[in-house]
């Protein structure tokens, strides 16, 4: 599967800043005036949503003056609650223009430009020095990546000695192949999930101590039986809204996937170990 492709899937080749611009305005906002929390339903594309950032921040607890690499940043909703969280710096990074444009849109309507900003790049061939981060944090990213292994190495590569990763992912399984569409996939090709014991070693490989491993299925299978069973509040700005049609074809399939165990959802915090 090709980068365009993966990115048109993403994008759906529509104008996300008008689009995100016209469903905050319907929904009350003043758009030259946005707060983090005018955000919520908007932002965060992952399972479970603003909740799984902030349990995921509760683990890693950030400290003040952090350099942080959100890597599959999407359009910005968990680098700018990590930023209003604590004192730190947040660089984001996708593959889909399209996100990122939105993203630092959204970043400098809420005030957090300075801290908070975004750029074009591959998870696989991050444009930063060695040890540029303290932190590398990443939710629902690497279901589209093949090299597990190149995705690892290249995370550890830009942690400084002693920094941590920390991730909210999909993963395969026990019950049997994944039901298409899903979100991060309209098929099968375009999907590359591991099961729980692939993924993990494969993090061990590129040498991170794993520090903290949590199954949130069940968690996940239960917000996700609530969350799809209820109709969207009228004039509330979703990320359903946003991103459309295909986005909710595939958002349909993920209470059967969990409910059938499908997929699996795992918090972790790993550690590239301190220098000698």
């Amino acid at each position: 599967m090709s980068d365009d492709a993966l990115i048109r899937h993403y994008d759906g080749g529509q104008d996300l800043v008008a689009r995100a611009l016209e469903l905050l305005r319907e929904a009350g906002k003043d758009v030259d005036r946005l707060s983090v929390d005018d955000l919520a339903g908007l932002d965060e594309f992952h399972v479970r949503g603003r909740e799984a950032t902030l349990s995921l921040a509760r683990r890693l607890a950030l400290p003040d003056g952090a350099r942080v690499l959100d890597v599959g940043s999407g359009i910005g909703g968990p680098a700018r609650r990590l930023a209003s969280l604590a004192a730190v710096e947040v660089t984001g990074v996708d593959l889909t223009a399209a996100y990122v444009r939105l993203a630092n849109e959204l970043s400098r309507r809420t005030g957090l430009a300075a801290r908070v900003r975004f750029e074009t790049a591959d998870a696989l061939a991050l444009p930063f020095p060695d040890r540029s981060f303290d932190v590398v944090w990443t939710q629902h990213v690497q279901m589209n990546i093949a090299d597990k292994d190149r995705f690892f190495a290249e995370l550890f590569r830009v942690l400084v000695p002693g920094g941590r990763l920390a991730l909210y992912d999909i993963l395969q399984g026990p019950g049997g192949d994944v039901i298409y569409p899903t979100p991060w996939a309209s098929e099968n090709s375009m999907s590359h999930l591991a099961t729980p014991v692939a993924f993990r070693a494969a993090m061990e490989r590129a040498g991170f101590v794993v520090e903290q491993w949590s199954d949130m299925t069940e968690t996940a299978r239960n917000w996700a039986a609530k969350r799809y069973g209820a109709p969207a509040p009228a004039g509330v700005a979703t990320v359903a809204r946003l991103l459309g049609a295909r986005n909710a074809a595939g958002a349909a399939n993920i209470p059967r996937n969990l409910a059938e165990d499908r997929i699996a959802l795992v918090e972790a915090i790993a550690r590239r170990p301190a220098a000698p």
